[in-house]
Parts: structure tokens; C-alpha cells; sequence
């Protein structure tokens, strides 16, 4: 065993033996057992806190509804000043930390300004300081420029309050200990993470002792999981194994809509990519009905739009039709240069259309989704490779310039304001790791960042609009079906809910029968 390994284990067995100090274990009658696909490797909120805050460990100063609306989370009320420049929070005064200290607005300052040195939204957000208010239970964010966001970016994890005194002057993060109904019990990265009931809450108590995480990569494992009752619910089902699952008497199969959409993301430097004709060509000769219907399962999720109605800004609600095109699509690629050869296939200058997609395998209907624009693509006369890689392929091959295009999953409700996510994927002609890459449009780029200062919400709706427009148009990225979450909950628990902004997965409001 390594001296890295040995480590991690001393590690986890030091959080083992330090909260198990009592007799109860857990059982798997007193256990709700979640699976899902990603792993974890940290106990750092800007590295691994959206698991922590979806199992009730770690908690932020804003909470989100189901709606997408920002609600009071640790902190119960917050203004803004005229001007726009000054943020006040107010604490709740009966918070405890899972070691028994109270939460104090030291702790607040603390945690908010490590989070603006890490990986984050707080990180790009316009703030000039963060300090403690007037008051014992307030905090005050100062800014350099307004940034209406603000509030959408203090509710993302990697904004979780922890005690002042777990960072050290390294920012390094020495013990995971939140405020949420569940504590760290058990912690084996990058594959299981146990946690146990908060009997000193402030909220909502937790009715069952204790919650594991078990990390499932592969999606046959997961079906299995759920099918033999050895996990309670079960996220990210292969589509095509729900139906069987729900067959089942032990189970029920419950789907929700995401703000989450499949997109194919496009080198728009690419040589065979840098025209929008080529781009609304492959766009034209998708089958997306087809692939939602008997891909998907989910009939009503083709989409040719980035965002859903819900996001009515971004949504533009007289969309060009879904249906397919090849002879348009055909006569748009003739348009810059390509003819068909005698085997139907197009080249221009004695070089085949050919291109590489890359996806990756931990969400199931990404490979088969490639797989039938494959066929489509074929029809239309592009060659399409297929590789199956690992998901850290695609920001490397965007780093590195070498990617044509990939197939992903985005979520635009990461972050409950959509903003910052379009921001960080389309505000500047580099792109970002799951957006564009090398789309030049600068007048919509600028004006995309102009929104974070912008109050008038007619003038937030036309700039949105036309960005939508713009994607739409110029296709930066290809959208294909909206994402629908098919979750396996056993029967044998009741009070399961779902979050479409996937912050929380609510342990605290579930019993077993």
C-alpha cells in the first residue's frame, strides 16, 4: 500500500471511529442507500460539494425552491443596497456545526472568502470585500460593479459554510463538518460516503440514522442495484432498463425534467465547422424525434433550443420546426463547396466531410445517441467517427485545440440563474470546457456579460432573447433533447423528491415503510 493510500485510510478510519462513538451502526433497515454514477475524491466543497450538499451535509446562505427561486437557507433575510454594491445577510441565530459549535458570522466571512479564492462562481463574481456586519448575525458583501447574480452564486455548493478554523493558511480544507441533518460518518473516496443523523439540527430533523452514497459507474451495475433492493434509489437509469425495472413489484420508476440538455459541442474553428451553413446542415439532418422516442423514451424531449420553457427568457417560444431535412441539408452543404461522390458521400478540395465525436459512457444514452447521429450523419453523407472516452476528454480536448466535436449532458440549472453557466460556456470566443468553442460573435459575447449588471428586466429578456436567437442561428453547440432524471426509488421508502436543480437529494424528508 502506498504512503498516499495508507493515509486516505488512516483518514477514513479516524472519521469512522470519531463519529461512531456511540452504539448504533449502520443497518440496512436503518440506512436509505443511494447509487449514482460520479464519484467523489475530496472533502473540499469547491472540488466534491455538490455530493455533500446532496446528501445534507453541508448547506449555503440561499437555499433554492423547486421553481428555481432563491429562498433563505442560512440566512434568513438579505438587501441590497440602491446602488447595487452592498449585500447585507442576516444569520439564523441557531445554527450549530456537527462539532457543537454555533455558526457565527466569523465562520460566515471565513468560508465565503475561501470560496472566492477556489473554483466557483464566487471566484468571477465583482467582489471588493466580505465582512461582518453591525449586527453578531450579519454579514456584509461589498462589489465593485452590481451583479444581480449574486444571490444565484452564494447558493451553489462551493459556497457551503464550514467552521472558520477547519481551513488552514493554505485554504486546505482539514475536516469535513457542515450544518445539515446528516454528518460525515464514514468517508471512502471516491466510492462511498456514509452519514449519520444530526440530533441538533436546526431544521427539519432526519427521521432515519443514518444515509450511504455508493458510487456505480457502470449502468448495468446500477439496474442491478435497484432490481435486488441493495440501493433504496438509484440515479441516471440507462433509458432503454427503466421499463424492465418498472415491471418490477419492488420498484417504482420516477422521471423529471432537468434544465438539463443533450448538446453536441462544436469546434466552430474546425475547418469542416467553421461555416454556420455546415453547422445548420448536420443541425437539419438529425432525427431528434426518433432518437427521444426510441433512444430517449421520453417522446416530448426533442428540442432545438439550449434552454427549456420553464427558462422562459431563454426560450424562444416560435422555434423553427423539429423536423428533418436531408435534401435542405444536402443543398446547404453544396452551397460551400461540398459534392457528393459516386457513393453518395460528400468531399470538397479531394478530402472527405469526415469528423470524430467523443462521449463518454457514465450517463448510458450518451452512447447511443452517438451512435444514431452516426447513422444519421451517414444518410446525409458525413462520416462520423465514434470514440467512447472518458468525460475529462472533452475540457482536455478544448484546452488543447484537438476536439471536432462531443456529445454531453449540460446542465444550465448548476447554478440556479442560468447566466453564469452561459457566461462561463459562450461570453468570450475561447468558449468554455462545456460550451462553445471558437464562436465569434462578440456583440452577443458582450452583451451576455452586460447582464449581470442589468435590473430592467424588458432589457434582460431582449438580450437573453437574442443570445438564444444567436445559438439558434449560428449553432455554437447543436442542442438535441432536453434531459429527462429516470430515478429508481424501492417501495419500501416513503417521502422521496427529486430536485430538478440536483442540490439536495432531501434524505431528511424520507422514511421507511
Amino acid at each position: 500500500m502506498s504512503f498516499k493510500k495508507m493515509n486516505a485510510a488512516l483518514a477514513s478510519l479516524i472519521i469512522l471511529f470519531a463519529s461512531n462513538a456511540h452504539a448504533e451502526a449502520p443497518t440496512p433497515e436503518n440506512t436509505i442507500k443511494v447509487n449514482a454514477a460520479f464519484e467523489f475524491n475530496s472533502i473540499d466543497p469547491s472540488v466534491s460539494g455538490y455530493l455533500y450538499t446532496r446528501m445534507q451535509v453541508l448547506e449555503t446562505l440561499i437555499d433554492v425552491d423547486a421553481d428555481g427561486k432563491l429562498q433563505a437557507g442560512l440566512a434568513t433575510s438579505w438587501s441590497t443596497s440602491r446602488d447595487g454594491l452592498t449585500w447585507r445577510l442576516q444569520l439564523r441565530d441557531d445554527v450549530l456545526f456537527h462539532n457543537g459549535d454555533a455558526m457565527t458570522a466569523k465562520d460566515v466571512v471565513s468560508s465565503l472568502n475561501v470560496a472566492k479564492r477556489k473554483q466557483g462562481p464566487l471566484r468571477s463574481a465583482p467582489i471588493a470585500d466580505i465582512s461582518m456586519g453591525d449586527t453578531a448575525q450579519e454579514v456584509v458583501i461589498t462589489l465593485t460593479t452590481p451583479y444581480k447574480v449574486l444571490g444565484a452564486a452564494l447558493a451553489h455548493y462551493s459556497a457551503s459554510i464550514l467552521p472558520a478554523g477547519k481551513y488552514n493558511f493554505e485554504d486546505k480544507l482539514t475536516e469535513l463538518v457542515g450544518t445539515g441533518p446528516y454528518k460525515l460518518y464514514e468517508f471512502k473516496p471516491p466510492h462511498k460516503l456514509v452519514v449519520e443523523k444530526f440530533d441538533q439540527y436546526w431544521g427539519q430533523m432526519a427521521s432515519m440514522p443514518f444515509a450511504s452514497y455508493l458510487t456505480g459507474h457502470r449502468a448495468e451495475a446500477r439496474v442491478l442495484q435497484a432490481r435486488s433492493g441493495q440501493s433504496d434509489i438509484v440515479f441516471g437509469l440507462d433509458p432503454a432498463a427503466a421499463p424492465m425495472l418498472a415491471r418490477s413489484n419492488k420498484v417504482e420508476i420516477i422521471k423529471s425534467k432537468l434544465p438539463r440538455t443533450l448538446v453536441l459541442k462544436v469546434n466552430a474553428a474546425h475547418p469542416y465547422l467553421k461555416e454556420i451553413e455546415a453547422r445548420q446542415a448536420l443541425s437539419m439532418a438529425i432525427e431528434r424525434k426518433g432518437i427521444s422516442m426510441a433512444v430517449l423514451r421520453t417522446p416530448d424531449s426533442a428540442t432545438t433550443q439550449l434552454l427549456p420553457p420553464s427558462m422562459s427568457d431563454w426560450h424562444i417560444s416560435d422555434a423553427p420546426s423539429l423536423d428533418k431535412n436531408l435534401d435542405k441539408a444536402r443543398a446547404l452543404l453544396e452551397q460551400i463547396g461540398w459534392k457528393r461522390n459516386s457513393d453518395g458521400m460528400f468531399e470538397r478540395d479531394g478530402k472527405p466531410f469526415a469528423l470524430r465525436l467523443i462521449t463518454y459512457a457514465d450517463r448510458p444514452e450518451l452512447t447511443t445517441v452517438a451512435t444514431a447521429l452516426q447513422a444519421q450523419w451517414k444518410k446525409l453523407g458525413v462520416d462520423l467517427k465514434v470514440d467512447i472516452t472518458n468525460s475529462s476528454a472533452i475540457p482536455a480536448g478544448h484546452q488543447d485545440g484537438t476536439l471536432n466535436l462531443a456529445l454531453i449532458a449540460r446542465n444550465y440549472g448548476f447554478i440556479v440563474d442560468p447566466l453564469l453557466t452561459l457566461i462561463k460556456d459562450f461570453g468570450q470566443e475561447s468558449g468554455g470546457d462545456w460550451g462553445s468553442m471558437n464562436w465569434h460573435n462578440p456583440q452577443i459575447q458582450v452583451a451576455l456579460k452586460g447582464l449581470v449588471n442589468e435590473n430592467n428586466p424588458d432589457r434582460y429578456r431582449a438580450t437573453a432573447q437574442a443570445f438564444a436567437e444567436a445559438v439558434a442561428t449560428e449553432l455554437p453547440v447543436i442542442p438535441i433533447a432536453s434531459y429527462t432524471q429516470q430515478t429508481s426509488v424501492n417501495k419500501r421508502i416513503e417521502g422521496f423528491r427529486f430536485d430538478p436543480f440536483e442540490r439536495n437529494f432531501y434524505l431528511n424528508k424520507i422514511t421507511i415503510k
